[in-house]
């Protein structure tokens, strides 16, 4: 139940003076697709380049964020669904401090999706979907999941024993197998050509 003697405490600096201070309008740029799709790999890579840049950036990695914020969390449907809630909410935060934040997480729902959208103001959320097919995620297996979920040693594994729903207008579509590096600058050039950076 909610306590009502909570009350919101405003700040004398504002996300539009702290952005100033950067330079830069402040986004969530919100990484999804399978695991093994490239999403950390790739938002790492924007980073570096955002960086040489002298941008402010802040990097949210699912498997990081379960390690200390999340590690209460298992993968049922009903975890998955707070997992994202709770990144939704430090992403929006991080952008109300001015940054242009990374977030790369499977989040196969699409109703978590919005969800995190509505939270971040108007114009702020970026659905990056690494579009990358589930037999390529199952031939890199990176982390050797796919074939542990394959002999039924990790139920709820997306995109094996539960779904992902592909991502219906994502402001920015990787697919076709990009390298890293052209996925990165096809990543920077948006948020260029958007007038983030």
């Amino acid at each position: 139940m909610k306590n009502k003697n909570i009350v919101w405490h405003d700040h004398q600096l504002n996300k539009e003076e702290r952005s100033a201070m950067k330079a830069q309008k402040p986004c969530i740029l919100w990484f999804t697709g399978l695991s093994g799709s490239g999403k950390s790999t790739i938002a790492n890579a924007v980073e570096v380049k955002l960086a040489e840049l002298k941008k402010h950036t802040y990097l949210l990695d699912g498997d990081n964020v379960r390690h200390g914020l999340n590690k209460d969390l298992g993968f049922s449907d009903t975890d998955r669904v707070e997992n994202i809630r709770r990144i939704g909410e430090v992403s929006n935060l991080f952008a109300d401090a001015g940054m242009i934040v990374l977030s790369a997480f499977i989040s196969p729902f699409r109703e978590d999706r919005e969800i995190v959208r509505t939270l971040a103001q108007e114009g702020e959320f970026i659905e990056v979907f690494i579009d990358a097919p589930l037999e390529v995620c199952e031939q890199r297996d990176p982390k050797g999941l796919y074939v542990k979920a394959r002999k039924g040693e990790i139920p709820d594994f997306t995109g094996i024993s539960s779904p992902y729903e592909v991502p219906e207008k994502p402001e920015i579509h990787i697919k076709g197998e990009p390298s890293i590096e052209e996925s990165a600058d096809i990543i920077v050039n948006y948020l260029h050509d958007k007038n983030y950076i």
